[in-house]
């Protein structure tokens, strides 16, 4: 039993996977601009090979360099857990790395230290990026194992420009007693302290690691970094009042956040909100360039979608509420997609936002009345650009661009698009341009209202196609779901 509590610390189930399936594509699109994976290999002091990953954009700025966010992962993740931080950081210009620690994912080495050793590789890591002139500021998101590693990190290398610590533990041989109330260890106390203080001994011979060294209690008073903690009040694995502890000693500047959930559960989006504020605040990333001419372009251009890839179909439903909520462009970025009855399917749904196309063009030829409902319909999709945005159920689904590999079969409910499967269609957004008609009738205005009912017609059927290109895609997506989920932590 107590080697099975010593693997659980320096030996937890090990992440394997493919990257090409489980991390974004190597060239995507995100919010309308386009970015690439540059995948590449570093060698800690060790001697282990760390697998990385670089998203930036695919044009660095000529002038400006980019500043970077290193994503450090938990106990039993990989770097297919920053694909959450590529979507909140990287329409702010700031790119995002991200490495398998050693023992951890692909790289090499058979333990993890749960910070001790991971805060070198993490050193190589900002090694590489001094040394590439396209980055500026640098700036670190950790999250449980990660947590401990970056405050670790930092209280070295006071240049880092801020960090996040989300469910960092203040000290391991605390932790690991307390553990041993979680899993109902029924022994007396004294017995517990024996048996740690063995695996103590047995994880610094295998692990090269003391655990009564890794507190963070030591380093959070002589440590300046502008820090934002986070953690769920319901975290069963790594108790909430470790954060609160660090929080009270942590000397640099400093903000935490409570929010509801486990150890293990998504984030929310206010969380995600102030994360992205956060490093926009301390990195002072360029501003980028918008992507879109129109606010409204943003919610057709869903980039080079695959068919197979994952979605939760959560975000499906928000993407839908987005573009019913079109009857008004002055929404506040403050604005949240109205609640979608949850009776209709999503098939429902698109049918009524994007009607085929071919029939509504019929429609149209056969009688003039349309001209009357497509400038209503105009209107309408003029949408606000806050009006859908990712929720914490939905944020790591997201995330993982790509087909993340399953094997299980469609639901009958789908069966009947399987001739789609692995094909990529692309929508090429174009601004929809509202069309006006006017009430003058007088004979010199005969030919104008000729000419503006043509534009009516070309701008109504461009939109039917676009809303029906946009309605086929998301019933791919719906097709080929594929729930996958963080490696939790053990």
């Amino acid at each position: 039993m107590i080697d099975q509590f010593i693997n659980f610390v320096i030996r937890p189930p090990r992440a394997e996977y493919n990257p090409d399936l489980y991390l974004w594509e190597k060239d995507f699109t995100l919010a309308g601009r386009k970015y690439k994976r540059e995948d590449l290999e570093l060698r800690n002091e060790r001697g282990h090979t760390l697998r990385c990953s670089h998203y930036v954009p695919s044009q660095f700025p000529d002038d400006t360099p980019l500043p970077c966010v290193v994503y450090c992962h938990g106990n039993s993740g990989c770097r297919a857990d920053a694909n959450e931080a590529a979507v909140v950081l990287l329409p702010s210009n700031i790119t995002v790395f991200t490495l398998d620690f050693s023992g951890s994912g692909l790289s090499d080495g058979d333990y993890v230290s749960l910070g001790w050793h991971e805060k070198n590789d993490l050193k190589v890591v900002v090694s590489y990026l001094r040394s590439n002139e396209k980055i500026s500021r640098i700036g670190l998101w950790g999250r449980s194992m990660g947590a401990v590693t970056s405050l670790l990190y930092g209280a070295e290398d006071p240049s880092i420009a801020g960090m996040v610590l989300d469910s960092a533990f203040s000290n391991l041989f605390d932790l690991m007693m307390e553990l041993a109330d979680v899993y109902k260890i029924r022994l007396p106390k004294f017995t517990v302290k024996v048996a740690v203080q063995y695996m103590r001994r047995a994880i610094r011979k295998k692990a090269k690691f003391d655990i009564n060294r890794l507190d963070c209690m030591q380093v959070a008073p002589k440590t300046f970094i502008p820090a934002l903690f986070g953690h769920a009040k319901d975290d069963k694995f790594i108790h909430l009042r470790h954060s609160e502890t660090i929080f009270k000693s942590y000397a640099g500047d400093k903000n935490i956040i409570k929010f509801d959930g486990d150890h293990n559960s998504s984030r929310p989006q206010f969380y995600y909100d102030s994360v992205s504020i956060f490093f926009y605040n301390v990195l002072h990333p360029p501003r980028p360039p918008s992507a879109y001419p129109t606010k409204g372009e943003k919610y057709y251009d869903l980039g080079d979608l695959k068919v197979s890839a994952g979605r939760n179909e959560n975000l499906l439903y928000e993407i839908i509420a987005g573009l019913q909520n079109v009857s008004t462009d002055a929404a506040s970025s403050s604005s949240v997609p109205p609640s979608i009855a949850t009776m209709k399917s999503v098939g429902e749904l698109l049918s009524d936002i994007a009607p085929v196309a071919t029939d509504s063009l019929a429609t149209e030829d056969n009688t003039h009345t349309g001209n009357s409902r497509s400038l209503v319909q105009d209107k309408q999709s003029t949408q606000n650009e806050e009006c859908c945005s990712y929720t914490s159920s939905n944020r790591e689904s997201w995330g993982r661009c790509s087909s993340l590999g399953s094997d299980d079969e469609p639901s009958m409910d789908f069966t009947r698009a399987t001739d789609y499967d692995q094909t990529t269609i692309k929508v090429l957004a174009t601004p929809l341009r509202n069309t006006q008609q006017s009430t003058l009738s007088s004979p010199k205005d005969e030919k104008k209202k000729k000419k503006a009912s043509t534009d009516t017609k070309k701008s109504k059927r461009e939109k039917f196609e676009k809303l029906e290109a946009l309605s086929q895609r998301l019933r791919l997506c719906i097709l080929k779901r594929v729930n996958h989920r963080r490696h939790c932590s053990s």
